[in-house]
Formats: structure tokens, sequence, C-alpha cells
């Protein structure tokens, strides 16, 4: 998943439908996360009610768009033969917007065009962008980023799955290139717009107006720093989403969307795994903007908005703890290589930091799809408190995440390339990692692993098959991936457990590097480099959706690919 600028920034699908697929598919059956209700307690200082006579303004005020107040009833409806006509979209449109300006207390600075797009077209272009970024480096980069992951496996192009997951689920997005949102609709020449998505989109363009979404501030370079920026800009627009649902049928009339019509996809065909990875901002997105707007106000939201969080932890934990820097070196021989360190696409210096939510998304994938022994299913909905809440992303094995760097190997080209891959995680404590490594080699016995005499890991068949040497020191898990026990030895020579077992062959060069920011006293993974290349990152990035670009990009979709 990686982002381009400009971005498309999408609303995945309603909240209760998002709740619907996952509780649907984590097995035992659980109890779906509470969801606000439409006729819950508004803020106890907002006393206005609906009225049509209140007379315009002398000038363009926060709660009034092209003729319409916030509080005002208009004669909208969905649920005709004819569905919305432009008129009715008009007024619809110009009422959202003052009641998004009241909410958030800002106001636009122009008007926001809206569009539709029925969901076959939206489904056709999204599968059509994703044929084409499979042929390029950045999907063979990022294959191994979510096959580490453990989500997407061999037999199916990262590509491939993200582009039916959001095929799926997008219900809207809105494009900062052309100032336009897209409402996915289930007939273009009769469509019907979901109130609440009309709101998150229209979120979305009043932060472009405030703070320009094409800066590259908000895009991320790793998959964990995409995810982490989402957290404000995802964040904010559920917040004033959930605000809007609240005062539904309490306070303000709100146009009906016929439950059946709502283009909000209906059935999932996508996988649970990137679902719920990628859900993560618009999860505990919210929760992290409450937290701002509650103690500091709008004022103190729009400082972090300007310098988003840097990781999933920060909003997950609602912490402002940074990642500890990693440093490494590459020491692979034989023909093994990392991908391109000076290609922007590809993360930061060829690696990916995937974070503390994608981990949560791995272990309890693995137990949903496979039965292993991690994160049980039900997890996910316990916990959850309080009208932001969605899902719950905090478990032992993925707490306690201090950072990680995941880099992609290959050798060989074209059909003949193999790959592989160097995960290097580490914890705030030796307690977290052995955690961490404890539930990784449980999810391998899932995969019916065994154990050679060496101390190495050999998945026989499935999507995952390869093999592992998993290694934990102190605070640091460093997990080596191959196809066999020989590329395993070959990518990284100084974790081979059996030095008699070491390939012969030696680099050209040999460097040793120390942790930067490591107050545990451990080295760092030392190795034979190859070039003599040494890299650093603090673990501010994101690598999870595929670029669909402009009206195929969906929510967290290609901030930076292309």
């Amino acid at each position: 998943m990686r982002r381009t600028a400009p971005s498309t920034i999408a609303r995945l699908c309603s909240v209760a439908l998002a709740v619907a697929m996952l509780a649907t598919a984590a097995a035992p059956a659980f109890a779906a996360a509470p969801q606000p209700s439409p006729t819950a307690a508004v803020d106890a200082a907002d006393t206005t009610v609906a009225q049509t006579d209140r007379p315009d303004p002398d000038s363009d005020v926060i709660g009034w768009e092209n003729g319409y107040w916030h509080n005002e009833s208009i004669a909208v409806d969905q649920t005709d033969d004819d569905a919305l006509n432009d008129t009715e979209l008009e007024a619809y449109v110009a009422r959202a917007m003052a009641r998004v300006e009241y909410l958030r207390e800002a106001e636009f600075e122009s008007n926001v065009p809206v569009e539709v797009m029925s969901r076959e077209e939206y489904r056709e272009r999204s599968a059509q962008r994703a044929g084409d970024a499979n042929r390029t480096e950045f999907n063979r980069w990022n294959d191994q980023v979510w096959e580490g992951l453990f989500i997407v496996g061999e037999s199916t192009g990262s590509g491939d799955a993200l582009s039916e997951t959001t095929g799926s689920s997008v219900a809207g997005f809105y494009e900062p290139a052309r100032d336009q949102i897209t409402i996915i609709t289930p007939d273009p020449d009769a469509p019907t717009v979901s109130n609440a998505t009309l709101i998150h989109e229209l979120v979305h363009a009043l932060q472009d107006q405030r703070y320009d979404l094409t800066n590259a501030t908000y895009r991320g370079t790793t998959q964990d720093g995409d995810l982490a920026i989402d957290g404000v800009v995802e964040g904010e627009a559920n917040y004033i989403e959930t605000r809007y649902t609240q005062r539904c049928g309490a306070e303000w009339d709100c146009v009906e969307t016929p439950s059946a019509d709502s283009g909000g996809g209906g059935s999932f065909d996508g996988n649970y795994g990137v679902l719920l990875t990628i859900f993560n901002p618009y999860s505990d997105g919210p929760v992290y903007v409450a937290d701002i707007v509650e103690s500091g106000g709008w004022a103190a939201f729009d400082e972090r908005f300007r310098n988003p969080p840097t990781s999933t932890e920060q909003v997950i934990q609602l912490t402002d703890e940074e990642p500890t820097p990693i440093e490494f070196t590459d020491g692979s021989t034989g023909d093994w290589e990392t991908f391109p360190r000076d290609d922007p696409r590809l993360g930061e210096n060829g690696s990916d930091t995937v974070g503390e939510a994608s981990i949560y998304a791995m272990f309890w994938y693995q137990a949903r799809n496979y039965g292993a022994d991690t994160i049980p299913p039900q997890n996910v909905v316990q916990g959850v408190s309080g009208p932001y809440d969605v899902y719950n992303y905090d478990a032992e094995p993925s707490a306690g995440w201090a950072n990680d760097r995941l880099f992609p190997y290959r050798t060989g080209a074209g059909d003949d390339a193999e790959y592989g891959y160097v995960w290097v995680t580490e914890w705030d404590t030796e307690t977290d990692a052995r955690e961490f490594h404890d539930t990784y080699l449980r999810m391998l016995e899932a995969h019916d692993v065994r154990e050679t005499d060496a101390g190495y890991h050999v998945v026989p068949s499935g999507p995952f098959a390869d093999a592992f040497y998993v290694d934990r020191d102190g605070t640091r898990v460093t997990i080596v991936n191959g196809p066999t026990v020989d590329d395993v030895r070959d990518i990284r020579p100084s974790l081979a457990p059996d030095p008699d077992a070491t390939p012969t062959a030696t680099p050209t060069d040999t460097t040793a590097t120390v942790d930067a920011g490591d107050d545990t006293g451990n080295n760092a993974d030392s190795d034979p480099d190859t070039d003599g290349s040494t890299t650093e990152t603090t673990g501010a990035g994101f690598g999870v959706v595929v670029a669909l670009a402009a009206v195929a990009a969906a929510g967290l979709l290609a901030r930076r690919r292309d």
C-alpha cells in the first residue's frame, strides 16, 4: 500500500458495514463493537433546533453555505424512483458543508464539486490499475512486505489483494488534485448518497483547503508512517462523522439513505487481514483526535495535523513516544541483494516499517484464517469503549513495539527471480520481545512448520511456504526468510546457527554497526557488508495500500508509489 502525490483520500466503508464484515469474519462469533446511536446525546451547549425561516447572513459565516444553514430542513428524498436530482444534490451538499463547518468550527474557502461513480466502474478501474502496478518494481518489493506479514501469500500479488479489498469497501473518495469528491453509488443515473459518507469526504475537502493534502507532510515513506498520518487525516473525518451521526434524529433532520442501495458494497470479497490493517486510522484515529480536541481544543489539533504522528503506536496507545532508531548493514552473500536503497518509492533505504497496527493485524488474521494460537479473533472487538472507538488494536504480541524494518531481498531477474526478506524488530523490553518471538513461532506452527537440527524453520507448503530463521537477542527479534535454508544462510550469514554451515563465500567489505539510541547495551546486528553501506531510519512511514491512482486509489492508497 503506497500513496502518490497528489493523494486520494477515501472513506473505506461505513463503520457499521466494517464492523459487520470483521465481526462476521472473526470466529467464534462475538458481539460487534458499539456504534453511536442516531439518538445519542449531543453536546450540552448545543441546543439549536431545525428551522427553515432563518435569514441568510450578510457574508459567509461558519455554519452557513450556499443559502443553507447547518440546522435547516431541506426537501431531499432518496427513496423515490428518481433518487437524487441535481437540485436535491446541490441542497444536500450545501447543507452538509454547513454542518461540517459547524462541527469543525472552520470555514470552507470554496465550493466542493461532488460526482458519482458506479461500484462496477470503480472495481474495473481498480483492477486495471492494480494489474499495471503488479508489473512494477514497487509491487515486487511490496509483495515481500505483505508476505512477511503473513497476510498476502505467494499465490496472490499484493496489488490484487489490495485492489479486491478496497474495491469491495470504498464508499467514496476525495481527490486533492481535482478538489473533488466522488461517491460510489449503485446507479449513477439514479444516485443515492450516504449522508455519513458525504460528511466524511467533505471533511477531507476542508482539510485540503486548510492544510493542502498534496504536501509531502501527508505522505508517509513506509507503511506504518502512512497509517500514522491517516490517524489524523481519517481520524478527524471519522470524528466529525460520528459527531454528525449523533445529531441525526436527535437534533438534526438527516437525509435518509436506502440501506439496500447505499453503495457501500454490501458484500465483501477482499482480504480480511488487509482490511483490518488499513482500517486502523478509521478506528483508532477518531479516539486519538478526540483525545487531542477534548484536552486542548481545535488549536491543539491544528498543531498536531501540521505535525502528524510518526507511528501507529502513537495513535493506538495515545503516546508521543518516538520509535527507537535501528541501524542495519546488508551482509548477504552469493547473488542475494536488497532492492535499490536510493529509490524513494521503496520505503526508506529499501526497507519498510510495518508497525504495531500491521503486526496486530498479522496475528489476528493468522488466528482467524489458519487457527494460529496468536491473537484470538474476538479480541478485535474487546475492550473498545466510547462513541469513537470501533476496533481494538492492542494485544500483548504487538504492544511494546519500539520499531521495525523489513528489508525485501531478491536474486535473479524476471520470471526466474526469487525473493526473501530480513525483518528486524525492536521492542521496549525483553519481555515484549519474548512475547512477539514466541507468538511468531506459534504462528508458524499453524502452517505445519518443521524445525531442522540447526534451528531453522521450514513451512513445507501453502501460500507462505519458505524457510525461516527467528533470532531473539535482548530486545531485538530478527526474522530471516528465503525459499530454502541455504537461501536464508546466504541472506543473513551472521545469524546462521551452525557456524560450520555458514557459506564460505565472503563479501568484499566488513562493517560493524551499533544501534543508535539503544540503551539496553545490546550490539546491533553486525554483518559483513557487500557494499559497505549502512542505513538508518526512525520508522516513520508506511507500505500497505497499492497505488491505484486518482479515481482508482482509495483510503490509504498510493500516496507515493508512482
